[in-house]
């Protein structure tokens, strides 16, 4: 921390807990992460956990990576940066992020407006990370030439995404038939994060997930990685990891 300090990287408390874990693992300690990317208003971001390190080196090393864990393990943002640094670096020329349009246990009916104005509520959380690293001038200038296209998972068929960085978040909601529809989409030239929370599955009609079944076919192929984050990566508020720790309990009979 005091070289990294001294090399002009901003210290944060997640940085001491992630060196605490790092040194109870191995002594003798290992360097802080690499800064990821400098948002719009000067933050760096690394990844704050050993589980977080392990999917951005999977993101690194691979053409595909699943990223599977609870909710606020950072699964998204960490992908939507990686996404945005390959662009910035001309790695890639476009982003694509999707999801499926799968309601959250609640009906929200017709939506009014054009296409984009009806999806946007779905997509609302992949929006919040670019806007998190870029200004919003900028996002609306990269959607506009279509540099990022953000679009729900049935857009995808038919289509190839080449020289692209390819992000499907919330794949638990995507059945195994929509899955293989989405991997074969890669083009040369592309990256691709598939996320997802297979504790958080919304499909209608008792519909099986197919994100489990997917990690499980391809994660021993070249090329290929599966990280499994757990409630000790969640870097949300510390409120969140208790509660989903008291969600996986079983319940007294």
């Amino acid at each position: 921390m005091l070289h990294a300090a001294v090399d002009g990287a901003q210290i944060t408390p997640d940085d001491v807990a992630l060196a605490i874990h790092d040194t109870r693992e191995a002594p003798g300690g290992k360097a802080l992460p690499g800064t990821l990317i400098r948002t719009h208003r000067g933050k760096e971001v690394r990844p704050k956990t050993a589980g977080q390190r392990a999917f951005v080196r999977s993101i690194e090393e691979n053409t595909l990576t699943f990223g599977i864990g609870p909710a606020g393990t950072g699964k998204t943002f960490l992908a939507v940066v990686m996404a945005v640094r390959a662009l910035k670096n001309r790695e890639v020329s476009r982003l694509i992020l999707s999801r499926p349009a799968v309601e959250a246990g609640e009906k929200l009916g017709f939506l009014p407006g054009d296409l984009r104005e009806k999806v946007d509520p779905y997509l609302r959380p992949l929006y919040d990370a670019l806007e998190e690293l870029l200004d919003i001038t900028v996002v609306a200038k990269y959607l506009e030439r279509g540099t990022i296209e953000v679009a729900p998972l049935a857009y995808m068929r038919g289509r190839t995404l080449s020289d692209a960085f390819v992000i499907l978040d919330e794949a638990q909601n995507a059945t195994a038939d929509q899955l293989k529809m989405f991997l074969t989409r890669l083009g040369s030239g592309s990256k691709m994060v598939v996320n997802g929370d297979v504790t958080q599955i919304d499909l209608p009609g008792g519909a099986k997930s197919g994100l489990l079944d997917a990690s499980r076919r391809l994660e021993d192929i070249q090329d290929v990685g599966a990280i499994r984050l757990t409630e000790s990566d969640v870097v949300r508020h510390p409120l969140v990891a208790r509660i989903i720790r008291a969600y996986d309990s079983a319940l007294p009979q």
